[in-house]
């Protein structure tokens, strides 16, 4: 293990410490650097010699080297190291480039520089003052050339943890393969909220998690809003809601540099890749067997995360200077889960729930009063003429060979001084009931979603359903309009093709991790109907091969096909152009959960509206909108079906298209 961090930061108590701790179960032998510094400018020549010893350390060999004998100024005796079980390293350079190979765990200690020089100058007294600044020239230099905090796997701030070696036990269950040996990791079950009470199910869902969420900066509601309509395949039984009752509970996030997990005073770096990173995380090695769908974490994979499947890389601007995250999935402490079928409510949680908790939940409230909801003025990023000319350049593309379906998007954007995100989802998910309805908060970001089309569901048992929705038509105006749009829906041979080809996609991309011969095509092209339209849907059904492969499975099918058009890497980059390389966001991504049982689903952020709060407390508002562009597309149709898919959102807000576009 390799400490390494400015002088100040608090190495040499935080290993001491850790070092009692883990003594208790294997030998530990602590190297210290400033044994190796040969006077105040001997940094540089430290971090040579350390390189040349780690080697042999890493062998287990015992290792020589002259010491300095700081009261005289001159080499002194030489020291003889032999290493433990555990090696602990600790010092300014313990986690230089060269070095960084041979630790199997690295800590960065931080800390703001009045609070490192008050405890240095503290701990070694008058001789270290005169020489802080040629020390400091040092450090700069050290962290000039090399990258230590990039190398490190988990970063504490030593300013604002009493005890950071807490921050250690607490992250240790995510770190690398090579800190399991520290006997550190603390119960797998503190981590799973479990079962507490039972209760008769709530008249209204939105009520109870606005009554038991109001002030939480992270939670969210999974939710069938649909529960009342037909539902052959089961979307509808369950509605989730997941939230911390902490400030920061565990925060996973990722963006173009890197996927970390913010803990309260700390974070663990774990990679590069989001998914190869979160394989590393989930399915948990020792699921829990539940009945019912029960969140480990809840969360949005970005359509920025194509890059992971060899995409270009975008970045998500919400402001200047401001991106977000590519993947965020935040930790919940405690899950209400509502089985409609049964009409049960089930509490689970961390530890003892918080007293106004347990009396909501026996006595929720019946139903939620309306709020007030300024009504926003949306602008469109493409004219009709300007997207139905990208359409026609969508068609050459297919035309030369280069993709033979292209999910053309658009985005309506507004800025709002006051709103209300949640309202906003309450008044969709009342007009506009959706089997994969969501709202999710998480600090300055509130997604209100009543999307009607499953991403990816993978169950406890490895079964995997991708449900892609290609396919639009709007709601009649009387029943006779209305079925003969639904019937034409059913039978145009446009629509059909254009099914069948995700449908195609789809099969491919989950027979990657499946069972060979056990992906089927379970419907194909069914229409459904909602509230504002009718949708052409097909279930995709396979096994996966192994829980190990859950987070491979999900990489391999994102982004959704429904999204992209296909072959799907080819269309993303002409998607790209054609977009003006305009970044979707969380539009087109997917929302939802991955569970503590290994199972997991997610839905499609489609009829969405993403809500971001910007520095000033003011909001920007935004809904993506498109359509699968195929060689016989009409752009005049193709445009009118953006419009028609904008209706069950802007009309809940009591918005408008905007007409400067529509036309």
């Amino acid at each position: 293990m390799a400490i390494d961090g400015r002088s100040g930061s608090g190495k040499s108590t935080f290993a001491s410490d850790l070092a009692q701790r883990l003594s208790a179960t294997s030998p530990v032998a602590v190297l210290r650097l400033e044994d190796l510094y040969h006077g105040w400018h001997g940094l540089g020549h430290a971090c040579e010699l350390y390189n040349q010893l780690l080697p042999a350390l890493a062998r287990g060999e015992q290792v020589a080297y002259p010491t300095w004998d700081w009261a005289a100024g001159c080499l002194g005796e030489q020291q003889i190291f032999s290493p433990g079980r555990i090696v602990i390293i600790e010092g300014v350079g313990a986690l230089n480039d060269q070095a960084a190979s041979f630790i199997d765990v690295g800590i960065w200690l931080d800390a703001p520089e009045d609070l490192r020089h008050e405890r240095a100058l503290a701990r070694d007294g008058q001789t270290y003052t005169p020489f802080w600044s040629t020390w400091a020239d040092q450090e700069n230099g050290y962290l000039a050339a090399n990258s230590p905090e990039h190398h490190a796997d988990l970063v504490i701030n030593t300013a604002t943890l009493a005890d950071p070696l807490s921050a250690l036990v607490e992250a240790s269950r995510f770190l690398p393969a090579g800190s399991k040996p520290l006997g550190l990791i603390g119960s797998q079950a503190n981590s799973v909220p479990t079962l507490r009470q039972s209760y008769q199910a709530p008249a209204d869902a939105a009520a109870l998690f606005e009554a038991l969420t109001e002030r939480l900066p992270h939670a969210a509601l999974l939710e069938s809003t649909s529960q009342h309509l037909e539902d052959p395949l089961g979307r509808n039984r369950y509605s989730l809601l997941a939230f911390s009752t902490a400030q920061q509970p565990p925060l996973l996030t990722a963006d173009a540099s890197g996927t970390t997990l913010r803990l309260p005073g700390a974070r663990v770096q774990l990679g590069h890749g989001f998914f190869d990173s979160l394989a590393g995380l989930w399915p948990p090695t020792a699921p829990l067997d539940t009945e019912y769908p029960l969140p480990l974490w809840v969360g949005y994979l970005g359509y920025e995360l194509k890059r992971e499947v060899g995409a270009a890389n975008l970045h998500a601007h919400i402001a200047e200077g401001s991106c977000r995250p590519d993947a965020q999935f935040f930790a919940p402490d405690t899950i209400v889960v509502i089985d409609h079928q049964l009409s049960r409510m089930h509490l689970h949680s961390t530890g003892k729930p918080d007293a106004a908790i347990t009396i909501l939940l026996g006595n929720p409230p019946s139903h939620r009063a309306r709020a007030a909801l300024p009504v926003p003025q949306f602008s469109c990023a493409d004219t009709a003429s300007g997207y139905q000319e990208k359409i026609r350049r969508a068609q050459h593309e297919i035309y030369e060979g280069n993709t033979y379906e292209v999910c053309l998007t658009t985005e309506l954007t507004a800025h709002a001084e006051d709103f209300n995100p949640f309202e906003a989802y309450c008044r969709m998910r009342q007009s506009s009931p959706a089997p994969f309805a969501h709202y999710l908060r998480l600090t300055d970001l509130e997604v209100a979603s009543i999307s009607p089309e499953r991403f990816l569901a993978l169950s406890k048992n490895g079964r995997l359903r991708a449900e892609p929705i290609k396919g639009t038509r709007p709601r009649g105006i009387d029943e006779e309009t209305d079925l003969a749009l639904k019937h034409d829906l059913a039978t145009h041979p446009k629509d059909r093709a254009e099914n069948i080809m995700i449908v195609d996609l789809l099969r491919n991309d989950l027979s990657h991790h499946a069972e060979p011969g056990s992906v089927r095509v379970t419907r194909l092209c069914s229409v459904e109907s909602y509230a504002t339209v009718h949708q052409m849907v097909s279930t995709i059904d396979a096994a996966l091969q192994s829980p190990e492969l859950a987070a491979d499975a999900l990489r391999e099918a994102f982004p959704p096909g429904s999204m992209t058009g296909a072959p799907k890497l080819s269309t993303m980059n002409i998607l790209d152009e054609l977009e003006e390389h305009r970044a979707r966001g969380l539009y087109s991504g997917a929302v939802g959960y991955l569970g503590a049982d290994g199972a997991a689903d997610f839905s499609v952020v489609i009829r969405t509206l993403v809500c971001d709060r910007l520095p000033d407390q003011s909001w920007r508002l935004s809904l993506g909108l498109g359509g699968a562009i195929t060689a016989d597309s009409v752009p005049q149709d193709e445009w009118d079906e953006v419009i028609t898919k904008s209706r069950g959102v802007l009309q809940a807000l009591g918005a408008s298209f905007p007409a400067a576009t529509a036309r």
